[in-house]
């Protein structure tokens, strides 16, 4: 089953992006996916926020662990609504999330 997930470019562009629950896919992986501007880095290991979004609604999230949350407290550009694309799965719960791009660093 897909899931829709809206997320706002650099540019101010949104997209609509269909995201598959049953691939053990994250954001990351989908922003990747879909060719969006995104570096991922270290390759979803919560160790360099280049995957970083601000998430603009509320929708049923993960809780941050504890490697998250040290990266961003290190990150640039970092906001109360700050995520680690990498650290969220895409499950059924992300139903209508939307997201911005956080400007590279």
């Amino acid at each position: 089953m897909d899931v829709l997930i809206k997320i706002k470019d650099r540019e101010g562009v949104i997209h609509e992006l269909q995201a598959p629950t049953d691939m053990a896919m994250n954001i990351m992986e989908l922003c990747k996916a879909y060719e969006l501007p995104v570096e991922g880095t270290c390759g979803g290991m919560a160790m360099c926020a280049s995957c970083q979004c601000y998430v603009l609604n509320d929708v049923g999230l993960p809780e941050m662990g504890e490697d998250e949350e040290a990266m961003l407290s290190e990150a640039f550009y970092v906001k109360s609504n700050s995520r680690l694309g990498c650290q969220i799965p895409i499950t059924v719960d992300l139903e209508g999330l939307e997201l911005e791009l956080a400007p590279e660093s």
